[in-house]
């Protein structure tokens, strides 16, 4: 594997694979660098930051070096444990990372852990190792004192240790020095946060013990997958993924580990993705039930189910589009104006500014994750009271403008989308109602139900364009109307359906690669443009399945598959020569990917079983 550049040195966002220990993550490049460290949550400040400034930012590098090196990244089978390999006429050597997972992940601890193994399997060869740590995003100093078996970074409010060196290993007060090792030999390494003590010698037992509760953690978490369709390997990977990216504490799910990293090169579309957004509970609530994973499901739809009845004033309605992964709701937007950013991809934001936004299809979603939920936790009468009052709410509010599902901010419109979720809200509100006998004003939600069912198939349907558009007046597509069979508004086999599915093709999609939107032909409100979102090209499988054209969906799969990173990984966007773009890697799209899958396969396995008979 050659390691693609952005131009300043640093490796392409999708050359790295992630580990993690559910309370946070590290991206570990092809080059042996970790780039991106925030401890000891998710959204905490960084302590390798690389990605977004190679000199500021702070990375933890351990690399083989020499002539005609060539590097490989794999993981080592079924488990988040990542292996980089270098290779050359003088010698095979790999660097085995991985983040043990606490016998109580769920409990919120600060100290972090980070296990590196260099091991050498053939011949001899030197690892350059640097440590250069950057606390708070880069903007404290920090000084650091070297013992016998390692180094302690202190910048006066937190510390961090590099456990494992000797004592002349200091370049300045970061981490600077070369070992040359043998066939046989290993060496460990760890980087722990908030240490409780001196630096010490990890030694051997105790590293292959972590390593090996290491593996079985993650081979135990797999092994209760139901999944057995044709896209195992991508399916599991990212259902890990998804457990990476799951706060275990809290349960919730953020949508990614990074910030800022840009949806164009040298773009301003630079967000902070280190949140959870309440339309991720739908999506995740089925995934994770869908393979298996009920306890993962359960815990984050009661973080959303807190999230709804928690009232937090009528400004933007009782519901925020997210949340920090402990439920508060404070995302204030800053800039980092010392970073350079990704490629020049400036300004680098921290917090969300989008979160006080109101989006209107947040309700739908909300109220679809916990329909899917009732069925295995089912929601008791403080909730149903809650719940009762927010749809009360929307049944006053449905009908107005909203900044809609991308977070525009270019004004406020009658989204589409957000019609077709607040439909959902109302719908699925009044099943469960019916269906537990529980107390609801049915003839006001039915009403507002039907009026808003009315208003798409009328003012949201475009007869010139023969589609349902972006927004009513426009004759835009918008990839997200891709869910509307989904969620059950529309038959999959509706000629209005089958008219705007080939509408979206043609207009928005190439090579299985799926745009949002056109914000050429409907502006945004920001400059520049983006690549493909992930996430559409399996949602576009989804409606092609839906819509029985299976050789299609199962051809544009295949492809999206091609797109992933060397682990199977997913960014959030691709451009059109295929580099991965935005944060990575994102939630929603591998939530996509195992939803797509499963739909897959089974419109497949029936079309089999149909042939078989006839």
């Amino acid at each position: 594997m050659e390691t693609r550049t952005n131009g300043d040195g640093i490796p392409a966002i999708d050359d790295h694979g992630m580990i993690g220990d559910l309370q946070t993550v590290a991206l570990v490049s092809t080059e042996g660098s970790i780039d991106w460290f925030c401890a000891p949550r998710f959204d905490s400040p960084s302590l390798f930051a690389s990605l977004l400034d190679p000199e500021k930012g702070g990375y933890f590098r351990i690399r083989a070096v020499g002539e005609r090196m060539r590097v490989k990244q794999m993981y080592f089978p079924q488990t988040a444990v990542l292996i980089t390999r270098f290779m050359s006429e003088d010698g095979v050597g790999e660097v085995i990372d991985f983040m043990p997972v606490a016998d109580e992940p769920t409990v919120a601890t600060t100290s972090r852990v980070i296990v590196r193994g260099i091991r050498v399997v053939r011949g001899t060869l030197d690892f350059r190792i640097e440590c250069r740590p950057r606390f708070d995003y880069g903007r404290r100093p920090h000084t650091a004192t070297a013992s016998r078996h390692g180094v302690r970074f202190e910048d006066g409010e937190t510390s961090a240790a590099l456990h494992g060196v000797g004592p002349d290993v200091l370049d300045g007060d970061d981490v600077d020095t070369t070992i040359t090792m043998a066939t046989g030999d290993l060496r460990l390494f760890v980087f722990e946060t908030e240490p409780s003590g001196e630096p010490r010698d990890i030694g051997r037992a105790r590293g292959m013990r972590l390593f090996r509760d290491t593996v079985n953690f993650w081979r135990d978490w797999l092994s209760r997958s139901t999944y057995t369709g044709r896209w195992r390997e991508s399916v599991e990977r990212s259902a890990m993924v998804l457990k990476l990216l799951q706060y275990a504490p809290s349960g919730a799910l953020v949508a990614a580990p990074t910030a800022a990293l840009p949806e164009q090169l040298g773009g301003v579309r630079n967000w902070d993705y280190r949140y959870t957004w309440i339309r991720d509970a739908s999506f995740s609530v089925f995934s994770l039930l869908s393979l298996g994973y009920t306890e993962e499901a359960i815990a984050f739809m009661l973080w959303a189910a807190d999230r709804a009845v928690e009232q937090v004033g009528e400004a933007s309605g009782p519901l925020k589009i997210m949340y920090r992964i402990d439920g508060s709701s404070d995302l204030e937007e800053i800039t980092l104006d010392h970073f350079t950013g990704y490629a020049g991809s400036r300004p680098v934001h921290v917090g969300n500014g989008a979160a006080d936004q109101l989006q209107l299809d947040i309700y739908g979603e909300a109220m679809e994750a916990l329909a899917i939920g009732e069925r295995f936790r089912p929601i008791g009468n403080p909730g149903w009271t809650k719940l009762r009052g927010i749809l009360d709410w929307l049944a006053e509010n449905w009908d107005q403008p909203d900044e809609g599902v991308w977070e525009t901010r270019g004004g406020r419109k009658d989204f589409t989308y957000g019609r077709i979720m607040c439909w959902v809200a109302f719908d699925r509100g009044l099943r469960i109602a019916r269906d537990r006998g529980l107390p609801a004003p049915l003839e006001t939600w039915t009403a507002a139900r039907d009026a808003i069912y009315e208003q798409v198939f009328t003012k949201c349907w475009n007869p010139e364009r023969k589609a349902f558009t972006q927004y009513p007046g426009t004759d835009v597509v918008d990839a997200i109307t891709l869910l509307m069979p989904q969620v059950g508004m529309i038959s999959p086999q509706d000629p209005m359906w089958i008219s705007t599915l080939d509408a979206i093709g043609e207009e928005l999609v190439t090579d299985s690669l799926v745009y949002r939107y056109n914000p050429a032909a409907s502006p945004d409100g920001l400059p520049g443009a983006e690549g493909t979102f992930s996430l559409c090209t399996f949602f576009y499988v989804m409606a092609l399945t839906d819509a029985g054209r299976l050789d299609e969906a199962e051809y544009a799969f295949e492809k999206m598959l091609t797109y992933g990173n060397h682990v199977g990984l997913y960014a959030e966007e691709v451009d059109p020569s295929g580099l991965q773009l935005g944060n990575f890697p994102q939630a929603f799209t591998h939530l996509a990917l195992i939803r797509a899958a499963i739909d897959l396969d089974a419109a497949l396995a029936t079309r089999s079983a149909r042939r078989a008979w006839t």
